[in-house]
């Protein structure tokens, strides 16, 4: 009888230590998402141009203010396209728009994940060598887990940018086209 009652107790304490790989799935999930983001947009504000802005990979949230964004910004191009001096120059997104640095990345790495049941935080390091020296800062992911997956909903920039965070920039973007 102690013998069985150890095996038990030694079979219920392996499945329990192996709970914890619960959340390595997350993980991938969420760093998934962050490539998908630096791949699909980093580089080139071109891309938000001329592609959807993806609900797999955006919060509802943040897509809506992408779009309002992105809106904003072809109005302007189009007003001064068809203005008394189409020569000035419109509105646009300028610099990189998901990184702290306006001149973008040469290289990220994804430092660290920490999952607070449906939030996450992701702290992405980044690297611009082009100059001298070469700089290096640490953005901070935000992201959501919605009934269809993990989604970023935001992204604080470190200090070295002008703005805070994504939403902020972009709403003080619509908010200059409307002036």
């Amino acid at each position: 009888m102690k013998k069985q009652l150890f095996l038990y107790l030694a079979i219920f304490l392996i499945f329990t230590a192996c709970k914890k790989n619960d959340i390595q799935p997350a993980d991938k999930a969420i760093n998934e998402k962050v490539n998908a983001l630096y791949t699909q947009y980093g580089k080139s504000n071109e891309a938000v141009y001329n592609q959807a802005i993806s609900g797999d990979l955006f919060s509802k949230d943040l897509k809506k203010v992408l779009e309002d964004a992105i809106q904003a910004s072809k109005a302007d191009i189009e007003k001064v396209k068809n203005s008394n001096h189409p020569d000035e120059k419109p509105l646009i997104f300028e610099g990189a728009m998901f990184s702290s640095l306006y001149e973008g990345y040469t290289s990220y790495t994804i430092k660290s994940v920490t999952v607070h049941d449906k939030t996450a935080e992701a702290l992405v390091e980044f690297e611009y060598n082009m100059a001298t020296p070469k700089v290096t800062w640490t953005d901070t992911i935000h992201l959501i887990n919605t009934e269809k997956g993990w989604r970023i909903d935001d992204i604080t920039f470190d200090k070295i940018g002008n703005s805070k965070d994504l939403k902020t920039r972009l709403t003080q973007f619509v908010q200059s086209t409307q002036q």
